[in-house]
């Protein structure tokens, strides 16, 4: 078993190349004396007047010392396997699972919903980690940073994760009450209140994979985000997933973001990886 966990970690993090533009520097990005992006610097403005989230953008990291002091010895086989450079400690806590919160014992799931992960966990083969689609906010909080793209009428948020992408349109549309073609990272519509960006996502399937544990959620997921950039270089955001079909609560999320003002992301495509068959030969 440690040696699946250790290849789907493998398959993850070692197929995108470092988002690295050499010797780029970002036109209009303060800078201290050093040549340092300044990112303490008062936060941009879009030309309609609201922060401008444009950028790309990197989660605070959870050491390896922290996974081990939050989850104790669940993802041992993870942190002993790491590879350099790509190692355990460059995720977010919530990219492990979406509990990391919740006290042990606390109820978390549904009965129903906790029968049905049993099932799914007996069937989960980690070696196919290429096969199980990436949901959220699994795609936002795993070695690669994302990408916001802000225009007048939609957001778009990148994720070097498999190439992913999402639109929140901000021309005025709200939420359908029903959706006509559930899609994996669901649909969005956002509205500024005041300086801070707002989004209302629904419209999920229930095939997205939430964290590393494999969490799942149903078609009634409901996605509240709240996006704050508080100055140049650092984004604060609060999710709250609502889904009562499968969670016993609402699970309340917040996460920084640090820019990374000279850097980019790259296509990643989890299918590229070709370990696999040779690895599980020995």
């Amino acid at each position: 078993m440690q040696r699946f966990c250790l290849l789907a970690l493998f398959v993850f993090f070692s197929i995108s190349a470092p988002a690295q533009w050499v010797n780029y520097q970002m036109p209009g990005t303060p800078r201290l004396k050093n040549g340092k992006p300044n990112l303490t610097a008062p936060a941009p403005k879009a030309l309609d007047g609201k922060p401008d989230l444009s950028g790309v953008w990197m989660h605070e990291k959870t050491t390896v010392e922290d996974v081990k002091r939050i989850f104790g010895t669940r993802f041992d086989g993870e942190i002993s396997g790491s590879i350099p450079g790509m190692e355990v400690g460059t995720q977010h806590k919530y990219f492990f699972d979406i509990f990391a919160d919740f006290k042990p014992g606390e109820a978390t799931l549904t009965p129903e919903a906790a029968e049905l992960r049993r099932k799914r966990a007996a069937q989960r083969d980690p070696t196919q980690v290429c096969k199980e689609p990436v949901g959220l906010p699994f795609a936002a909080l795993a070695s690669e940073p994302i990408k916001i793209v802000q225009s007048p009428k939609v957001m778009i948020v990148l994720y070097e994760v498999d190439t992913l992408h999402r639109q929140i349109f901000t021309d005025g549309r709200t939420l359908p009450k029903e959706f006509g073609l559930p899609a994996y990272l669901g649909y969005s519509a956002g509205h500024w209140e005041k300086d801070v960006f707002v989004v209302e996502s629904g419209g999920f399937n229930d095939r997205g994979v939430m964290d590393w544990s494999g969490h799942f959620h149903s078609e009634d997921l409901r996605l509240t985000e709240r996006y704050h950039r508080r100055d140049f270089g650092h984004l604060d955001v609060e999710m709250k997933f609502d889904d009562p079909k499968t969670f016993a609560r609402p699970i309340p999320m917040k996460i920084g973001f640090e820019l990374l003002a000279d850097d980019d992301i790259f296509e990643m495509f989890c299918e590229n990886e070709k370990d696999a068959p040779h690895l599980m030969k020995d």
